[in-house]
């Protein structure tokens, strides 16, 4: 007769999740490979019955940068200083898009993915990251385009010019990340109980660009709305979006204190979100 295997006889080991924050990287990265299909699959699916195709990638930064200039810049007359308004909207837009492309895509993590997780076991939280992994691609994309019009604008005899700040640029588009990670998982977990929730992100989404300083300077709301101000200085993604503009465009100013409180607002996030994930994921199944 063969002994009773014990728990050293296996390969693998699947056990129940006690941890609250469990990320459990090393299991991450044993389904690396699966990691890596997900990425492909969001990369190839989202546009493959398109016309168009990632062409959409491009054309939609660039009608709303050309609709900011128009709207704000034109219009409304918001002053961009000698940085030319177009490109002053489309860096802000380019790095916009990553964040609300990694918000909308994990919100939805449960309700989309409720048949795969229903019949086969692997580390949910992959999901999610695949999809703030796959939106970089997007996202190197759109900043491409934003490179090509920088060097446009330069070679018209534009006063342009990077500041040496921008070596710490992908730091900055990691926060991004990790706060629309962290957001979407909490959206992703209040949904599975309250669908209303889905219907509102787009609509929050909307508002909060107008409150992150996507299309006018920061302390431009200070000077014409001081009493609203505080909607701005609190919002972390604001802080960001300047930060961008002053590494790519050299324009505007960094706050250290602004972004520290980015920094620990993006953990903060990131930690919650990973809590109610982890305990979300659990006993979703019987409300999806």
């Amino acid at each position: 007769m063969n002994p009773t295997p014990n728990s050293n006889d296996w390969l693998f080991e699947i056990t129940p999740k006690n941890k609250f924050f469990s990320l459990n990287l090393r299991e991450v990265w044993r389904y690396r490979d699966l990691l890596f299909l997900f990425v492909k699959r969001d990369v190839i699916t989202v546009y493959k019955q398109t016309v168009l195709g990632p062409i959409w990638y491009l054309v939609q930064p660039l009608l709303t940068a050309v609709t900011f200039t128009i709207i704000f810049n034109n219009v409304a007359g918001i002053n961009t200083g000698k940085i030319p308004s177009f490109l002053f909207n489309l860096g802000g837009i380019s790095v916009w898009n990553y964040f609300t492309s990694c918000l909308t895509g994990t919100s939805d993590t449960f309700k989309s993915n409720a048949s795969i997780f229903g019949k086969v076991y692997f580390p949910r939280i992959i999901t999610p990251i695949s999809i703030v992994i796959s939106n970089l691609i997007k996202f190197g994309i759109q900043f491409f385009i934003f490179i090509i019009f920088y060097l446009y604008y330069l070679w018209a005899g534009f006063d342009l010019s990077l500041n040496p700040a921008v070596l710490f640029f992908p730091l900055l588009v990691l926060i991004m990340g990790i706060l629309g990670l962290g957001i979407g998982m909490i959206i992703s977990s209040m949904v599975t109980k309250y669908r209303d929730f889905s219907y509102l992100v787009g609509f929050g989404i909307s508002l909060l660009m107008y409150l992150s300083a996507v299309m006018y300077p920061m302390e431009l709301i200070s000077q014409k709305l001081p009493k609203y101000g505080w909607l701005v200085e609190y919002n972390p993604l604001a802080y960001v979006i300047q930060t961008a503009r002053y590494m790519l465009l050299n324009t505007g100013s960094i706050s250290l204190l602004g972004l520290t409180y980015t920094f620990f607002v993006t953990i903060a996030v990131f930690f919650i979100g990973l809590l109610a994930f982890n305990k979300t994921e659990k006993s979703f199944i019987d409300t999806v």
